[in-house]
């Protein structure tokens, strides 16, 4: 039997790969070969699939027995529905002033899903339960918003990781002052691989409430979860995901590519690859004279402060973006599919552009 015709035509070059996000990856090929599976056929619509129903016992061995996944199209879709599950419409959630949710998400936590959010200055994207306290005041007020939620990310958003620790001192003090906690995973696959422990280790083992679980990042065609971790704090999880338009029809297609990812080891093979090439590159840059290297490399992104015009010169080249361009701040992005060639080659470009620059120039 001949193969279906396709008009489709290729307009990229799939051997270029640049730094600029591990969502510009495409999606790893067993994600591709689970979706081409789940085809085919009927299957009963909006969850009620076999695949997702497969997916609830997959994140039950991940995050506990009590834990239940609601799949949904992406990741800012993920928190709102999240963020709004735990909070009244008189509610606040208090977060780093670089969350995601805060940065990066067009206003859609306060727009879509009706709610304040409380930002605190942190120098390095972690909270503390010193710096919650900034915010976590006047329940009683009716002129301020109630904190009723703490919303932490893992990784960071500037690539640094808690520790379970961090975590559980933050659930304990969340928990203390009457809020619940949430943990924006978009990247958790990296952390968990940079920690070397089980997701649980950071997420339903020390307290975290509702966690946002990426998959698109990881190596999904699209997808993400919300994954309810304590019930009690948790109210009409269906309907506030319909209410959102998360509410796949045809869901199977979000849920295979989640199972292909968490059912065996494709998700932390994945992350500790992406790691070890932002290491690599982290090792590289080291080396270059003028550029500074911010944080800790602790997951797949490196943060740098180098010349504004050799940045430039640089994305000329290979695609990544200003972090802070009054700053002459950049972030590079290592994904599943990032080679160490790709890294070498990036690591020689800069250090080509660096030699361009005149001497005594500054960042």
């Amino acid at each position: 039997m001949n193969p279906p015709r396709t008009d489709a035509r290729r307009h990229h070059d799939p051997e270029v790969r640049g730094f600029a996000s591990d969502n510009y990856a495409g999606a790893h090929p067993e994600v591709l070969a689970a979706l081409a599976l789940a085809n085919g056929g009927h299957q009963v619509a909006y969850g009620e699939d076999a695949y997702t129903e497969n997916l609830q016992r997959i994140v039950r061995s991940h995050f506990g027995a009590t834990a239940e996944a609601f799949p949904v199209f992406n990741g800012t879709g993920a928190n709102v529905v999240a963020l709004q599950a735990v909070t009244d419409r008189w509610g606040a959630v208090i977060c780093a002033e670089s969350a995601h949710i805060n940065v990066d998400e067009g206003g859609a936590p306060e727009r879509m899903g009706g709610l304040k959010l409380l930002t605190v200055p942190t120098p390095d994207g972690k909270l503390t339960p010193e710096l919650i306290d900034r915010q976590a005041y006047g329940w009683e007020d009716e002129h301020r918003a109630m904190p009723q939620v703490v919303s932490i990310t893992q990784s960071t958003e500037l690539g640094t990781l808690y520790t379970p620790d961090e975590i559980r001192a933050i659930c304990e003090h969340a928990h203390a002052h009457g809020m619940t906690v949430h943990l924006d995973g978009s990247r958790i696959a990296n952390a968990a691989a940079s920690l070397d422990v089980p997701m649980r280790t950071f997420t339903n083992a020390v307290g975290v409430d509702i966690l946002s679980l990426g998959g698109t990042k990881n190596g999904a065609l699209f997808g993400e979860a919300v994954v309810v971790l304590n019930r009690d704090a948790v109210r009409r999880m269906k309907h506030v995901r319909k209410m959102s338009m998360q509410l796949a029809s045809k869901m199977r297609f979000v849920s295979v590519q989640l199972e292909a990812l968490l059912a065996k080891d494709l998700w932390l093979r994945n992350a500790r690859h992406a790691n070890e090439m932002a290491q690599r590159l982290a090792d590289g840059v080291r080396a270059v004279h003028g550029v500074e290297i911010l944080y800790p490399v602790q997951a797949n992104g490196v943060f740098a402060k180098l010349p504004h015009d050799v940045s430039e010169r640089l994305q000329k080249r290979f695609r990544f973006y200003f972090w802070d361009e009054a700053e002459g701040v950049v972030r590079w992005m290592c994904a599943f599919d990032t080679t160490e060639d790709d890294v070498d080659a990036f690591v020689a470009a800069l250090k080509e552009e660096m030699a361009r620059q005149p001497s005594g120039s500054s960042a």
